[in-house]
């Protein structure tokens, strides 16, 4: 009998025996999606292809040229199935390239460039010149898979091609580049670029950038490498790393002075430093045949925020996206917390002018917003709501954010006068003729002293604001005194609405100044306050012309200068008057107030800074109580506010968004 068993079991020895085991779901979902991208190792399909062609045991037991064209050369298997998985080899081959240690000759580094090229070959053809389009195989792993395969060659591709170009001096060049037996030609015609910027200075991978500080990360999945262009230094932040205070001479040589505190030393609006762009890389031909035997490639530049598709090969490809990494790094790169608080003490390497940032290239077909921070704050502050508004994806196809950073201790006449000048002359370079729709419907928004600002920004002054300055300095309006220092300081003091603007947004805004501004520390903080010294160069005639106006002053005593923190005192003459300005007819205002103790009733409350009384105003087309602190525009409730509020704004335009505000808040008074 044992004879007997011995032998039958010599008999079945070379017959499979089936197995089966329950697997869990995330070993499922591993089984489907895991490969060389996720686990360091081949995806389950493509081991499988090699299997299938039985080339696993012998030139595929381990990574290698030959295993590739083994697999290319082979006759027994689909077009779809051989392409995917020699992408997947490729890819393979390129990661280890990429982490081998460079050589002097450069060797590694090219054969690396070659496979990342090749990888997004082999995709490449996978996805649009097999018997099946993309769209039929939208709902399979193995089309993503090799989507991602593509995706991310095409970045490595891209980046290694680039610095290749810099260190060679050719990356400025629009003649094609060699590399090997590949021709490589550049498209960036679809990226626009900021004036007098013909090339990056740097790309870093979006997928590489992890923040901090940033509640949300938006994107699009789609087609080609998302990156971000480093363009150029920060025309703020790198006076600052220097050390150097901004240039301050006139063409003479002389130091500029009068009442254009916005002199003309250099522009007062930059485009981001660091935006968003896609890339694609394409390989000619008409058919696979084609496809795989080119040696050329274009690589093409591609504005997210402008393209959403791209036609490719009779297919409309949704392009991949990163909204959040090039405005990232930017904040991360600025230094803007450290700088804020040297401008508002006056130090070296701070700021003495207003300075427009514009979140994307310009665009004339979508409207402006622009978002002014508070006292001792920067760009910052805004960095969670600029973020969320661009993540918006309606809101991002109908606007562009523009961000004003400017110096918080000057007085607010100053101030309205420098960023009112930045916003028009930016309008104007762009837009001579105020015909495109980004010259119109513009919405400010505003988070505490910029609050105060936004509001001067859609007010007439009248005569009220010289009347106020005739009684401050004792001083006859019809005086020749008078006569000879009004050309100076006309722009502080009389001002219409700002043309264009259609809605602003108020958020904790002190309109009626604050106790706090007035207590015995911040009048000891405001001493520490230093103006910079363009401007009280700009005011020194001025002082002169007013020196001793008043009874009891002694001759040649210059009058001081208020700061902002002085502006910002509930008692401040000049915050009194100005709170008496009226606002433009022509512009919905909305009003989003924090309230620190939901305990106290609403007309005595605070968010700690502010109070409610001096926060609110009548008028408003809404009023959002938020429960929180000062630093309310960046909690949720206030970001879905004026999300809320410009949906509201593309639904139904300023009359009919107020008229639908006030209706609700006197329908439902309790949602305030």
């Amino acid at each position: 009998m044992l004879v007997l068993l011995v032998a039958a079991a010599a008999l079945l020895d070379g017959c499979a025996m089936v197995e089966v085991k329950s697997v869990s779901a995330s070993q499922f979902i591993a089984q489907k999606r895991g490969d060389i991208l996720t686990r360091g190792r081949l995806s389950d399909a493509s081991e499988e292809t090699l299997r299938v062609a039985g080339l696993e045991q012998g030139p595929c037991s381990k990574p290698s040229t030959a295993c590739i064209d083994a697999l290319a050369r082979t006759t027994v298997l689909g077009d779809e199935r051989r392409l995917a998985t020699l992408s997947e080899l490729w890819l393979q081959q390129a990661m280890t390239l990429a982490k081998a240690a460079p050589d002097a000759a450069g060797t590694t580094q090219a054969a690396a460039i070659d496979a990342w090229l090749e990888t997004a070959r082999f995709a490449y053809a996978y996805l649009f010149f097999t018997a099946r389009g993309p769209g039929e195989r939208a709902f399979e792993e193995r089309q993503t898979q090799v989507r991602d395969y593509y995706n991310y060659a095409a970045q490595e591709a891209a980046i290694a091609l680039f610095r290749a170009s810099t260190t060679q001096g050719t990356a400025e060049s629009t003649a094609p580049m060699r590399h090997g037996a590949w021709t490589i030609h550049k498209d960036i015609t679809g990226l626009r670029l900021p004036e007098g910027v013909t090339v990056p200075r740097e790309l870093i991978p979006a997928a590489s950038l992890s923040f901090a500080g940033l509640r949300s990360t938006y994107r699009r999945d789609g087609f080609g490498a998302e990156l971000v262009a480093v363009l150029e230094d920060d025309p703020v932040a790198s006076s600052a790393s220097r050390g150097e205070a901004p240039d301050t001479a006139s063409e003479d040589g002389t130091a500029a002075r009068g009442a254009r505190w916005h002199r003309d030393r250099t522009r007062d609006f930059s485009e981001m430093p660091s935006p968003s762009l896609t890339l694609l890389l394409r390989f000619p031909g008409d058919d696979l045949e084609d496809v795989l035997t080119t040696r050329d490639v274009l690589i093409s530049a591609h504005d997210p925020y402008k393209d959403a598709f791209f036609a490719l090969h009779g297919q409309q490809v949704p392009l991949a996206a990163n909204y959040t990494a090039g405005y990232g790094l930017w904040l991360a790169r600025s230094d803007f917390a450290g700088q804020s608080l040297r401008t508002l003490l006056g130090l070296r390497r701070g700021i003495d002018r207003p300075h427009l940032y514009m979140m994307q290239p310009y665009d004339p077909d979508r409207r402006v917003i622009v978002m002014l921070h508070g006292l001792a704050s920067s760009p910052e502050a805004w960095v969670n709501v600029a973020n969320e508004v661009l993540g918006d994806e309606t809101l991002r196809q109908r606007f562009q954010v523009w961000q004003v950073y400017y110096p918080t201790n000057l007085p607010l006449a100053i101030n309205q006068a420098t960023i009112r000048h930045a916003i028009t002359e930016t309008l104007a370079h762009f837009d001579p003729q105020g015909r495109a729709a980004a010259s119109h419907d513009i919405v400010l928004i505003g988070h505490s002293m910029g609050g105060v600002l936004s509001r001067l920004l859609v007010s007439s002054s009248g005569g009220q604001l010289w009347d106020w300055f005739s009684t401050q300095y004792e001083i006859d309006a019809d005086s020749d005194k008078m006569a000879a220092i009004r050309d100076r300081i006309e722009p502080a003091l009389s001002f219409t609405p700002l043309p264009g603007v259609e809605r602003a947004i108020f958020i904790a805004a002190p309109h009626r100044g604050t106790d706090i501004a007035g207590n015995r520390i911040a009048r000891w903080f405001s001493s520490l306050i230093r103006l910079p010294l363009t401007v009280l160069e700009g005011f020194d005639d001025v002082a002169r012309a007013l020196a001793g106006a008043r009874p009891g002053r002694p001759d040649g005593e210059m009058p001081r200068i208020p700061s902002s923190i002085d502006n910002l005192n509930a008692g401040d003459p000049f915050v009194k008057t100005a709170a008496t300005l009226p606002i433009s007819p022509r512009v919905c205002y909305h009003s989003i107030i924090a309230r620190r103790d939901p305990k106290v009733p609403l007309a005595d409350s605070d968010d700690g800074v502010v109070p409610y009384r001096s926060a609110h105003l009548d008028g408003a087309a809404s009023e959002k109580i938020i429960p929180s602190g000062h630093s309310v525009q960046e909690t949720a409730a206030a970001i879905l506010e004026i999300r809320r509020i410009l949906h509201e704004d593309l639904d139904w335009g300023c009359a009919a968004g107020e008229a639908a505000g006030k209706t609700a808040a006197r329908s439902a008074p309790a949602a305030r």
